[in-house]
């Protein structure tokens, strides 16, 4: 697959303006998420035919790897001495952490999580809005109530005869365009869009790298297909970044553009290696997709474990 052109910064900017004026979400409340309306989830209610369902998300880490300096803290606080009770009512209790943004869990962006020029989505400065207690707008409780709509996988490894894309690789437009062709279908207004760059498989099979210097993603110039398709959230099995960054002088320029400029909700990290068989085995690419961020009313993301029913 050919490699799409470095962007300059001022190209970059360029594309930023003309996303955001153009953003479905842009001014939102909600940002995207309000492209998504009770009619569009019935009908993706609709799209259930088995009822069968499957995790999107990866299991938590709790070991440092070469793509997870910082692990999520697990630990049993109960019974203390690590033996339960002899007799009676005894519990067994846990304690979790984790640094939510990693490059390893599965989780969602909420609209503040990106700072650029100073701001938030829609303007906001970010001294106004972000402090050591969390966010006073914008955060993950704009999802408090769930996203629930039609999920489409696009399995860009898929269209290139490959398992993977390699690190450093673009999605570009014309592969998600193809993507669709092939699979018989198109991306549509308020739709939970889930690219998969086979970052996964890559990492099951051949083991964890350093993502931050090299990993997959998609090309800033393919936002303007998001965009024009009027998404209300967009995720991947990998950042959604590429790395290196291909715009000199911006790094994540697909966070700037999606959460920044669009208003979407971004889902990074998640796992399509169990759905992808069996959309391409039953021949449907498409179906319900329910996502149940924490409700943590401050928070810049949460951990997640979005669910295909088919």
């Amino acid at each position: 697959m050919p490699m799409p052109d470095e962007l300059s910064e001022a190209e970059f900017r360029s594309l930023y303006r003309r996303l955001r004026g153009t953003a479905s979400g842009g001014g939102r409340r909600r940002g995207a998420l309000d492209t998504i309306t009770a009619e569009q989830v019935l009908a993706a209610v609709r799209e259930v035919r088995s009822g069968r369902t499957v995790s999107l998300a990866a299991p938590v880490e709790t070991r440092a790897e070469p793509d997870d300096a910082d692990p999520a803290e697990h630990r049993l606080t109960a019974p203390a001495d690590g033996e339960p009770v002899a007799k009676g009512v005894d519990f067994a209790r846990d304690r979790f952490a984790m640094n939510v943004h990693s490059d390893v869990d599965s989780h969602l962006d909420a609209l503040c999580h990106v700072i650029y020029d100073g701001t938030l989505h829609g303007g906001i400065p970010a001294a106004d809005a972000l402090s050591p207690e969390g966010a006073s707008v914008l955060s993950v409780e704009l999802a408090r109530d769930g996203i629930v709509g039609r999920g489409v996988l696009l399995d860009i490894p898929r269209v290139h005869g490959l398992s993977w894309l390699e690190p450093g690789s673009n999605v570009t437009a014309e592969d998600l365009s193809a993507a669709e062709t092939r699979q018989g279908l198109r991306v549509g207004r308020g739709d939970i869009l889930l690219v998969r760059v086979g970052h996964r498989r890559r990492r099951e099979e051949l083991g964890p790298w350093d993502v931050a210097a090299a990993r997959a993603g998609l090309h800033p110039t393919a936002m303007e297909f998001v965009a024009d398709r009027e998404v209300a959230v967009l995720g991947s099995d990998s950042n959604n970044d590429t790395a290196p960054s291909a715009v000199r002088g911006v790094a994540f320029p697909v966070h700037v553009l999606a959460v920044h400029a669009l208003g979407l909700h971004l889902l990074d990290y998640l796992r399509f290696e169990d759905l992808a068989p069996i959309c391409a085995r039953e021949g449907r690419w498409s179906f319900l997709c329910v996502i149940a961020p924490l409700r943590l009313p401050a928070a810049t993301g949460s951990p997640v474990n979005p669910l295909a029913i088919l």
